[in-house]
């Protein structure tokens, strides 16, 4: 099945942003996102992701968890305790797959929690739903 964004939504308009230490990853998010139109902003860190959205707000975060400096469980935990961030949708992207870890990302408040390797069917459908969700459908 094909996901698709609602065709009144203008994909340049969308904010994505993508916190991630590894490059590659971040590189490897950036590829999957390009056949919907999507483009992002990354930040290599927790503490560089709160300064980045204390500027200007995303509309949709995609957040490792496993980060130097601020790992992603404390940036989820400080977005959503701020009134002007806690709606902010949050997709994990993580190598931790262990229920424990899916089922605390889920409780602090992420929509969505994808284990890594990514597949790009899966992440690019929780995308869409969450962009969709957000611009209306």
């Amino acid at each position: 099945m094909k996901v698709a964004l609602n065709p009144n939504i203008d994909p340049k308009k969308v904010k994505i942003l993508v916190v991630d230490d590894i490059p590659l990853n971040v590189l490897l998010v950036k590829k999957m996102l390009q056949p919907l139109g999507l483009s992002t902003e990354e930040a290599e860190d927790g503490i560089v992701a709160m300064e980045m959205i204390g500027k200007d707000k995303p509309d949709l975060i995609l957040l490792d968890l496993m980060m130097p400096r601020m790992d992603g469980f404390e940036v989820l935990r400080r977005l959503r305790a701020d009134e002007a961030t806690k709606h902010i949708p949050v997709i994990i992207l993580s190598a931790l797959n262990s229920n424990d870890d899916v089922a605390r990302g889920i409780a602090m408040g992420a929509e969505d929690y994808i284990t890594k390797p990514i597949i790009m069917e899966r992440l690019q459908t929780s995308v869409v739903e969450q962009i969709n969700r957000i611009f209306g459908s």
